[in-house]
């Protein structure tokens, strides 16, 4: 790993394989397990970058690279000193490569073995994605970390489809950290850059992607291609297949998930990083989570309800508005309940992820996790 990128395991669970560690960035210093809010185009979703700073302490943060690339375009991004000076963010930043984004436009695109030919959801130019054009888009927004561009396939997909994509991929990922490690002599990296491991949900095929991805010697890697309908107990699988494959020092990154009652699961089966549009997305539907299961604010029950969404937490949320009046601005369709609800729900995941760090490092892990696997997942 290139100075400055450091990472440090601290702790380990020797029942279950969780890990506490320090990912060392130019912009910080990321503990984890983590979890990424998720700022598709460069801004997470009613919350400024002061309120995930300094209020919900995040450290690293997820951007979307095929929306930035498409608006505002990453040479524009570049051109105002690169995404963290872009968007006022001094901390950490993941870019994904855009692919899940660009294959689910399944209409409006076309893979080759040179890439994936697509056209722009905004105004229906075509584009065409590389493994080595993906790097350099990452590379002018200067994130921290960048993905390698892989090919996701939707749920359910043929044993031969998932083949054909795992060549695909490795393939892909080979070009890129080939034109990644030119790149960085002749002058240093901004980032990391991570491969991803695909094979849809076939144990045999999530091995192969795995163990040929290793031989590139990458600083980390990721696992992609789940949360896309499948049942939980097989994305679990695939990750309990694929980790044990993965370096021990390097961070590995499983992509899109999940709910809260998953993120110390993932976390058992030796995963450091996760990201996922649920806390703010569900946040903006009316959906809370809660240390007692998910609140839906806008149920009659709540209209003179004076107690805070979760009794238990610590977030402004919770420590200043009161359920029935979220309940209120959720039905007027005021804005301000957008930021108040995401707030609690970026919370919620991060405290999560403390509480689970926490438990790792004191040698208590096992005994929080059957904890977590007791609790029923309620809806209030």
């Amino acid at each position: 790993m290139v100075a400055p990128f450091r990472f440090e395991i601290e702790a380990e669970c020797p029942v279950t394989g969780a890990r506490a560690g320090r990912l060392l960035t130019p912009h910080g210093v990321v503990e984890t397990p983590v979890f990424m809010p998720v700022g598709t185009q460069a801004s997470v979703k009613g919350v400024s970058q002061r309120q995930l700073a300094e209020e919900l302490d995040v450290r690293i943060l997820l951007a979307n690279t095929y929306h930035l690339y498409l608006r505002p375009g990453q040479e524009t991004v570049a051109r105002l000193g690169g995404l963290h000076r872009f968007m006022s963010w001094p901390r950490a930043i993941l870019t994904d490569s855009g692919g899940y984004q660009v294959f689910s436009l399944s209409h409006l695109r076309r893979v080759s073995e040179e890439g994936v030919l697509f056209r722009s959801h905004i105004d229906g130019e075509a584009h065409l994605f590389t493994p080595e054009s993906v790097v350099d888009v990452q590379w002018a927004l200067a994130s921290d970390i960048m993905m390698a561009l892989d090919e996701c396939l939707a749920y359910p997909a043929t044993h031969e489809a998932a083949r054909k994509s795992v060549e695909r991929t490795v393939r892909w990922a080979r070009e890129a950290l080939s034109h990644y490690r030119r790149r960085a002599q002749e002058g240093p990296a901004p980032g990391l850059l991570f491969p991803i491991v695909q094979g849809s949900m076939y144990a045999d095929l999530r091995a192969e992607c795995a163990d040929r991805l290793v031989e590139l010697e990458a600083d980390g890697y990721a696992i992609g291609g789940l949360s896309v309908g499948e049942p939980r107990p097989l994305s679990l699988e695939m990750v309990e297949v694929t980790v044990p494959r993965l370096p021990r020092p390097g961070p590995r990154y499983v992509m899109g998930v999940g709910l809260p009652e998953e993120l110390a699961e993932y976390v058992a089966r030796g995963v450091d990083m996760m990201d996922c549009v649920l806390p703010t997305r569900n946040a903006r539907n009316g959906c809370l989570f809660t240390a007692a299961g998910r609140l839906i604010i806008k149920q009659a029950r709540y209209r003179d309800d004076p107690a805070p969404v979760d009794e238990t937490c610590a977030c402004s949320t919770c420590r200043t508005y009161s359920r029935a009046y979220l309940r209120h601005l959720f039905l007027a369709g005021e804005m301000l309940y957008s930021s108040l609800a995401t707030v609690h729900n970026i919370f919620r995941y991060l405290d999560i992820m403390r509480q689970i760090r926490q438990a790792i490092v004191s040698g208590t892990f096992p005994r929080y996790l059957e904890e977590v696997r007791s609790l029923p997942v309620r809806q209030r």
